[in-house]
């Protein structure tokens, strides 16, 4: 099976070694992105500004690769601390307007840059 990189500058670059995303037949798998604001090149003081952020940059990712929210059958939220599940849970539930993924919620000790939140997440579109 062909794998395709899938890379936009309307999300931000991996920061580590890894690329955003990968289409391998009709599955996308998206990398966890933190929370990063893209037009401001870092992330942002709060919580909710990094969920919004984190959730922008998945659907960047997802439109360079011919995709959309409504195409994702399962995502994986990673937080810095559980009681803002939450919070991210409200924020998270506003980009699904067809009804939601599979999900997994996970607390973790660090994330890269000092995130508090990153989300990363398997698509699948029609050929």
């Amino acid at each position: 099976m062909k794998k395709q990189i899938i890379s936009t500058k309307n999300a931000p670059s991996a920061v580590g070694p890894y690329v955003q995303g990968i289409k391998a037949g009709n599955t996308v798998y998206v990398s966890g992105q933190l929370g990063i604001d893209v037009a401001l090149g870092k992330l942002p003081d709060t919580l909710e500004a990094q969920a919004h952020a984190s959730m922008k940059n998945l659907g960047a990712i997802l439109k360079e690769a011919g995709a959309s929210y409504g195409d994702i059958v399962k995502t994986t939220i990673f937080l810095q601390d559980m009681n803002d599940f939450g919070k991210v849970n409200e924020i998270y539930k506003s980009y699904f307007a067809d009804g939601f993924p599979a999900r997994s919620c996970v607390e973790i000790g660090k994330l890269p840059l000092g995130g508090l939140v990153e989300v990363e997440c398997v698509a699948v579109i029609d050929d």
